[in-house]
C-alpha cells in the first residue's frame, strides 16, 4: 500500500468511523487546554499532570500528548512551555520543584488555624496544610531545619512552636506527679469504663500526653518521679492505689466457670467463642484469648495441655476445626452454585461463611484445595476450580486471548453501541469480567498469547470488516 493510499484510508476511517487520524490531529490552544484542566479539576479536585491519562472532556486526547505538544511546540502551540508552567501562569498552581518563599508569621498563622480546627498544634506528620494546599507540615519543617525558602537555618517546627506560642515539646515534657497520673486515670475510667494501660493512647485531659509516655516515666523514674514515689509501672500503680486487676495476679479459673461463660456467649451471639472472640462479657477483665492461654499452659488452677476449642468440643460438642470432615469437589461446586444463585456473584476466599454448612468458610475451602487436606488433591484453589468447572473468570489466571476473539467482541460492541471499542470502554459483555483495558494491556505487553507492540487503535483498522 502506498503512502497516499494509507493516508486516504486513515482519512476515510476518520470521516466515516470516527477513528482518530494520528497524521491529522486538530490544533491546540492554551485557552482550550486550560478549559480541559478546569474540567479535570472540577471532577477530581486536583489539577492534571502529564501522567493523568485520557482527557475526559476531549475523547482521543491525553494529558501526555498535550504536555508533549506544549514542550515541542506542536499543533500550533509555542515551543518550550509545559503543562505545569501553563497552570502556574494562568491558574496559580505552584510547581513542586519551585516552591514559593516562606515566612515565620505565615507559618505561625497556619499553625494557629490548625489548632483552632483540630485542638492540637501541628506536627511534621500532620499532612497537608488546608490554608496552602500545595504545602505540608513536613515540607515546612524541612525548610526550617535546612534554612531553605528564605528561612533561617537550624530551627524546626517543634522548636518554633515552643518559642513563639508555648506549645509542648516532646523532648521537654512537664513534670509529673503520682496524684496527677491518678486523676487522669480516674477520668479515663469514668469516660471509658476501663482503666488505662500503656497502650491506651492519648490522655484526653492532657493534650500531648499519652499513657505510654506516663508508663515510661514511671518505669525510668523521669519527669520528677523518684524512687519511693510510686511503683515502677502504670499497672502496678493502679493495683496499689485503685485496686485494679493485674495480669500477673489473676484469679483462679475452673472448667465449669469457662463453660458457663461459653454457654452465655452462644446464647448471645449464636456461635461458640474462639480465642479471638475478644472480651468475656460475663467476666469483666477476662478475654477469651487469656482463657485459652490458661487452658493450654495449665495456669490459674487449670490442668493444662488443652485448649478452648478442645474443651468445647469435648464438653459441648462444638465443631473442632482441627478435626474437620473430608470435602468433595462436587460438594464444593454445589455450595458455590447456591452462593451464586443467592448473591448473584461467585464466591471468593474472602466471601465468609458458607450458609447451611454448620461453620464451613470459603477461606477454609480455598486453603484445603491449596494444601491438599481433608481428602482433596493439593495445588488447586477455589478460583481455579470455578474457572475450570463453571467458566468463572480467574483474575490471577485469565487465560489466553486471540485476535479473532478480540475482533468478535469488538464487532459485538459496535453492533450494540454504534461505536468501536476503546481501551476505556469498560467491561466486555458476556465474558465474565473481561475488560477492554485488560485486552489493551495484553495487546501492548504481549501477554496471554498475543504478540507485543499492538493496541486496539492499531488492530481495529487492520482487522475489522464492514
Amino acid at each position: 500500500m502506498s503512502d497516499s493510499e494509507a493516508r486516504s484510508l486513515a482519512q476515510l476511517l476518520a470521516a466515516y468511523r470516527g477513528v482518530r487520524n494520528p497524521a491529522a490531529v486538530p490544533p491546540l490552544s492554551e485557552r482550550q487546554i486550560l478549559a480541559w484542566a478546569d474540567d479535570h479539576h472540577r471532577r477530581t479536585n486536583a489539577w492534571p499532570k502529564s501522567k493523568s491519562g485520557p482527557i475526559a472532556a476531549a475523547p482521543g486526547e491525553t494529558w501526555t500528548g498535550v504536555a508533549v505538544a506544549l514542550h515541542a511546540g506542536l499543533r500550533g502551540l509555542r515551543r518550550g512551555s509545559s503543562l505545569a508552567r501553563l497552570l502556574q501562569q494562568h491558574r496559580g498552581v505552584p510547581i513542586v520543584n519551585d516552591p514559593p518563599p516562606l515566612t515565620i508569621p505565615r507559618i505561625l498563622s497556619w499553625a494557629r488555624a490548625h489548632r483552632r480546627r483540630t485542638g492540637h498544634w501541628p506536627q511534621i506528620n500532620s499532612g497537608v496544610i488546608p490554608e496552602a494546599p500545595s504545602e505540608t507540615w513536613s515540607k515546612v519543617n524541612g525548610a526550617l531545619e535546612k534554612g531553605q525558602r528564605g528561612l533561617p537555618r537550624g530551627s524546626s517546627l517543634a522548636k518554633l512552636l515552643v518559642e513563639r506560642v508555648g506549645a509542648r515539646h516532646r523532648k521537654l515534657p512537664p513534670r509529673l506527679t503520682v496524684e496527677q497520673i491518678l486523676a487522669w486515670a480516674d477520668a479515663h475510667h469514668d469516660r471509658t469504663g476501663v482503666w488505662p494501660t500503656n497502650q491506651s493512647g492519648p490522655i484526653a485531659e492532657a493534650p500531648g500526653e499519652t499513657w505510654a509516655l506516663v508508663s515510661h516515666a514511671l518505669h525510668q523514674r523521669q519527669r520528677g518521679l523518684r524512687d519511693g514515689d510510686a511503683p515502677t509501672s502504670l499497672a502496678r500503680l493502679l493495683v496499689a492505689r485503685r485496686g485494679v486487676r493485674h495480669r500477673m495476679n489473676l484469679p483462679r479459673l475452673t472448667e465449669a466457670e469457662i463453660l458457663e461463660w461459653a454457654d452465655r456467649h452462644l446464647a448471645r451471639t449464636g456461635q461458640w467463642p474462639r480465642p479471638g472472640s475478644g472480651a468475656v462479657q460475663d467476666a469483666p477483665g477476662e478475654t477469651w484469648r487469656n482463657v485459652h492461654a490458661a487452658l493450654h499452659q495449665g495456669a490459674r488452677g487449670l490442668p493444662g495441655r488443652t485448649s478452648l476449642t478442645q474443651l468445647l468440643s469435648a464438653r459441648r460438642g462444638a465443631r473442632n476445626v482441627k478435626r474437620l470432615p473430608p470435602l468433595r469437589m462436587a460438594e464444593i461446586l454445589t455450595w458455590a452454585r447456591r452462593h451464586h444463585r443467592r448473591t448473584g456473584e461467585w464466591p471468593r476466599a474472602k466471601s465468609g461463611e458458607i450458609v447451611g454448612t454448620g461453620g464451613e468458610t470459603w477461606a477454609g475451602v480455598d486453603s484445603a484445595l491449596f494444601k491438599g487436606v481433608r481428602g482433596l488433591p493439593p495445588g488447586a484453589s477455589l478460583a481455579r476450580l470455578l474457572q475450570t468447572r463453571c467458566g468463572v473468570r480467574n483474575e490471577k489466571d485469565p487465560g489466553a486471548l486471540s485476535l479473532a476473539q478480540i475482533m468478535t467482541w469488538a464487532r459485538s460492541h459496535r453492533r450494540r453501541t454504534g461505536r468501536w471499542p476503546r481501551h476505556h470502554s469498560g467491561e466486555i459483555r458476556g465474558t465474565g469480567g473481561e475488560t477492554w483495558w485488560s485486552v489493551e494491556t495484553a495487546l501492548k505487553n504481549g501477554t496471554r498469547g498475543l504478540t507485543p507492540g499492538q493496541s486496539l487503535v492499531r488492530l481495529l483498522p487492520e482487522r475489522r470488516v464492514p
